[in-house]
């Protein structure tokens, strides 16, 4: 059985995030998603957000995703539809905030404030509730969940753009070497690749003595 295999009754952990090819969350001038959500990815994105999840994130995208959610509401909101219907959709999902700066109550709908140590926390949510923990945006979050050994499931979806000029908050700064085993993948829209693989923290080359 996989290390990474958890019981039925426990919940599964996932990091969740989209990407540019050069390995960058975000770029200057460019819109969500990079400008190139197709219909199969969003309606994807509409099948998952159905799903038992509990989204994890930080303070900063707390404040972000808040605010966009908050303003795909509204009747000029400058999304379109189906962005709007995304963002807007995030408000009643469960929502556990990491924050040692953010205090109760929280404006956003179903957002539940952890001020300790987000590590051991995530540890006993994870013994404790069922379902799957998904992170949402949050790479130092991300970082520290994978590096302790935590994460069940790291899963992208691959956008085909290198943002080498003007790309934003590199991903993978700051991670200790990880093997990946692929366990799905698929093609949205003919250009965004998803793949989800089962993660695990090594200390050298896969297949030396060390692991």
């Amino acid at each position: 059985m996989s290390e990474s295999t958890v019981s039925e009754s426990s919940a599964t952990l996932m990091v969740d995030l989209i990407i540019s090819l050069d390995g960058y969350a975000s770029a200057e001038g460019w819109p969500g998603w990079w400008g190139l959500e197709g219909p199969e990815y969003l309606a994807w994105l509409e099948e998952e957000g159905k799903k038992d999840l509990t989204m994890l994130m930080g303070a900063n995208t707390y404040r972000v995703m808040s605010s966009m959610s908050e303003q795909a509401l509204g009747d000029e909101s400058g999304f379109s539809e189906e962005e709007g219907a995304s963002l807007s959709g995030l408000a009643a999902m469960p929502k556990v905030i990491f924050s040692s700066t953010l205090k109760e109550p929280l404006a956003w709908p179903n957002s539940e404030l952890v001020s300790g140590d987000a590590v051991e926390a995530v540890k006993e949510m994870k013994r404790t509730r069922t379902g799957t923990l998904s992170t949402l945006g949050s790479l130092s979050l991300c970082r520290s969940l994978l590096t302790a050994g935590l994460v069940d499931r790291y899963r992208l979806v691959v956008f085909p753009v290198i943002t080498g000029k003007t790309g934003h908050e590199r991903i993978y700064d700051g991670y200790p070497d990880v093997a990946l085993e692929l366990v799905d993948s698929r093609t949205f829209d003919g250009r965004s690749q998803l793949l989800e693989y089962i993660p695990r923290v090594i200390d050298g080359p896969p297949g030396s003595r060390q692991q």
